[in-house]
């Protein structure tokens, strides 16, 4: 059987060698080759019918299901005339197209629908009657002659925007035929459109029936996309396949050699040459195919969770200035979202959930669909795709031995690898932590003195811890603030002076910066260093004794605290051995929230002197005060006002209105850095002018900063000193610390002391107690 003779192939056959049709059983005409004509393969041919129609030498063998030996078969051999090798749009069959007739069931017209009945028996199986292809005179009207034109293939396909053409009359040879006019009238059909034949009747074996509709390999390199449009518009088709690679390869690039921290994100960081990309590229070529599938899209997810990672650690790195924290981080998310309601209201808080839930899910779904587009494309053009790997490995090796780099930043980098690393440490030492944690918690030098020698320096004082937020040494250093807060500094130092007290300032080193004040006034009251909120956790839920459960243990002291940050149940105030705690709730405020900060510094202040300093006839009081008002994003503000127009803070609805709109400050660091200033300003004027107000030579002030402001602040510092104050009317006081060697006054000098903030506990409690 020769692969230029295409026999419609049937499941059964009749006795007198003719097939039935698929419905009817009608015997269908069966064209044969004469036995001289042999398949390419060697096979010979049967000789053909007496009785059959002779076959023209310029009919396709799709029409005829025969072909002369003279004539070059365009599919064995890649003839231009061969629409379906070629993938050209004219032949439908080859791209799996719905539109082809040639493929339907049952056989076909040119032009016509696919009949879904059975092929009627008749006039189509008689070869005495004539086919109006092979007419003469269905010549045109030119009635030129010469040979057969190019085969168009068994069926027309329909016009995009209309119906279906006429079929084109083939000629005999030696005949006219039309080379342009109006086609004849369609009368009934006479070929026979032959099924094509399956691989194994091509390489000799027995005869198979194809499957219809079955695209070639044109259709399947040219998918008809939704609606067929990529065969209606194939240049439009070939730009967005090229485009979405560039993008695939774009976003892949950015995934691997994006940095985690906003500032490092420059040209020359996206230029690099990324280990990680070459060795993950050489993998992807030398696997087989099914492994090859899963590691992409594994590779992908993998890809795309790294790069969410790296999107968090951004924003832990502009409020926190570390990264987060895969083991003791995740409360933080929460607080984040209370953050968000707080300043920006309910519906700034769904928004902002709902983006991050978008990105993180458009993230993941765009690098794993991204990886499996590049690694078929590097499948798809393997020896460019080997060649390129080698290249590029080549040239990584190159440049990270001779430690090339572009400025600052080295062209080979291995940032993942090292990025992960650097994760499976933390999560390590996360979870040894509470361990380790457990043992330095055990150790308390105090815990076992008598109540009547604690603190014996201090009996019948009122002393007052108050952590001013945000209060960094930052504030007192950076240039663009040092000479204004240094005035009001200096401003408060004089005005103390004038009422009798004297200070001294030192240095204390955080365990947070940015946010985290809960774990530094922990840090500051229990002796420990609690930098994280598993730390924070294991604390509360102890019997550590804290600077506060001391002054309660002596009986001497009645303790309080101001905390008018908390607005909510907050069951960790037990720990802290607090007899009362007033929260902003039961301040007597009745003024508006400036942003984040419930209640302003100076209504606070005027509370605690209503609500417990101010009483006659009461004990000496330890209070723990909170102010708010330099609260992240200190805008808008509070400023003061007499001290006598509090009222119930109402007064502070209009001073909100003149306020500064925090989404405009926000735009501009130079102007979040400006308010920064004018907040912490107005906290220590609120705090002097009450101890100036308020105090007597019974009182005595601790103040300090709990952190550092977020690194749109500190601009790059990362730093986590806070300036501490202690302020008292009676000199024996002070002179207890002058061993300590801190400045005079409110600030403190840059070589004064610095201490951990867990070292102030046993330092205070020995100064004050009955060996200080």
């Amino acid at each position: 059987m020769s692969l230029f003779t295409r026999p419609h192939q049937q499941p059964d056959r009749t006795e007198g060698g003719a097939e039935p049709d698929d419905d009817t059983g009608a015997p269908e005409f069966r064209p044969e080759k004469n036995a001289d004509t042999a398949d390419r393969d060697g096979t010979p041919e049967a000789a053909p019918d007496r009785d059959a129609a002779p076959t023209p030498r310029g009919a396709s063998r799709d029409d005829t299901g025969t072909s002369g030996r003279d004539d070059d078969s365009d599919a064995a051999h890649g003839s231009d005339d061969s629409d379906a090798a070629h993938g050209s749009d004219e032949t439908d069959a080859a791209h799996g197209s719905d539109e082809s007739d040639a493929a339907a069931p049952g056989g076909g017209t040119d032009g016509a629908e696919p009949q879904d009945g059975p092929v009627p028996a008749g006039p189509q199986h008689d070869p005495a009657v004539a086919s109006p292809q092979h007419d003469p005179a269905a010549a045109g009207p030119q009635g030129t002659t010469g040979g057969a034109r190019e085969p168009q293939g068994v069926a027309q396909a329909a016009e995009p925007h209309g119906g279906p053409r006429a079929a084109e009359p083939q000629s005999l040879p030696g005949t006219a035929e039309p080379d342009s006019g109006p086609a004849p009238a369609k009368t009934q059909d006479t070929t026979v459109t032959a099924a094509p034949l399956s691989a194994a009747h091509r390489e000799g074996g027995p005869p198979q029936p194809a499957a219809e509709n079955t695209p070639g390999p044109a259709a399947s390199a040219v998918r008809p996309g939704w609606f067929g449009w990529r065969r209606r518009y194939p240049r439009a088709a070939r730009g967005v396949s090229v485009g979405t690679s560039v993008l695939a390869g774009a976003l892949v690039v950015f995934a691997l050699l994006v940095p985690n921290r906003i500032e490092r994100i420059e040209l020359a960081s996206f230029v690099r040459i990324p280990a990680e990309g070459v060795l993950l590229a050489g993998l992807l070529l030398a696997l087989p195919a099914r492994p090859r599938r899963i590691t992409a899209v594994v590779t992908g997810a993998f890809l795309g969770l790294i790069t969410i990672l790296k999107f968090v650690d951004m924003g832990f790195y502009q409020v926190l200035a570390r990264p987060f924290d895969l083991v003791l981080d995740w409360i933080l998310i929460e607080h984040a979202t209370d953050f968000l309601r707080e300043t920006f209201g309910r519906t700034g808080q769904v928004l902002a959930v709902i983006g991050v839930i978008v990105l993180f899910v458009a993230v993941l779904a765009l690098t794993t669909l991204a990886v499996v587009r590049l690694t078929n494309l590097m499948v798809r053009h393997r020896p460019v795709a080997a060649r390129t790997t080698l290249i590029l490995g080549t040239a990584w090796i190159t440049c990270m031995t001779l430690g090339v780099q572009l400025g600052t930043v080295p062209i080979a980098t291995k940032g993942n690898a090292e990025f992960i690393g650097n994760r499976v440490e933390q999560v390590r030492a996360g979870l040894k932590d509470a361990r380790v944690f457990e043992r330095q918690a055990a150790v308390d030098a105090f815990a076992k003195t008598p109540p009547d020698r604690l603190l014996t320096g201090l009996r019948g004082k009122d002393v007052l811890f108050t952590f001013i937020e945000s209060y960094g040494r930052v504030a007192i250093d950076d240039p663009a603030m040092a000479e204004q807060t240094d005035a009001v500094l200096k401003e408060g130092t004089g005005r103390l002076k004038a009422a009798g007290f004297e200070s001294r300032s030192g240095w204390l080193r955080s365990p947070v910066t940015g946010a985290g004040s809960w774990l530094a006034h922990s840090t500051f009251l229990s002796g420990l260093w609690i930098k994280n909120q598993q730390r924070y956790r294991s604390l509360t839920t102890s019997d550590r004794m804290t600077l506060t459960k001391y002054f309660g243990r002596t009986g001497a002291w009645r303790t309080v605290g101001i905390v008018p940050g908390v607005r909510r149940a907050w069951p960790e105030g037990k720990f802290f051995g607090l007899d009362h705690i007033y929260d902003s709730e039961h301040l007597g405020y009745h003024g508006p929230y400036f942003s984040w900060t419930p209640v302003p510094d100076q209504f606070s202040l005027e509370a605690f002197q209503r609500l417990e300093h101010g009483k006659e006839n009461r004990e000496p009081i330890m209070a723990e005060i909170i102010l708010a008002s330099s609260h992240n994003p200190w805008s808008p503000l509070a400023r003061m006002i007499d001290w006598e127009d509090l009222g119930d803070g109402s007064v502070f609805h209009r001073i909100k209105k003149e306020g500064t709109d925090p989404a405009e400050v926000w735009k501009d660091p130079e102007k979040v850095r400006a308010e920064y200033r004018k907040a912490i300003e107005y906290s220590i004027r609120s705090l002097t002018e009450w101890m100036e107000r308020y105090g007597d030579e019974d009182t005595v002030l601790v103040f300090l900063g709990d952190h550092q402001p977020v690194p749109t602040v500190t601009a790059g510092d990362t730093g986590k000193d806070v300036p501490v104050t202690i302020v008292a009317h009676d000199e024996k006081v002070l002179d207890r610390v002058a061993d300590w060697g801190w400045s005079d006054g409110l600030k403190p000098a840059p070589d004064a002391p610095r201490w951990g903030m867990d070292k102030f506990r046993d330092r205070f409690m020995t100064a004050y107690g009955p060996r200080g």
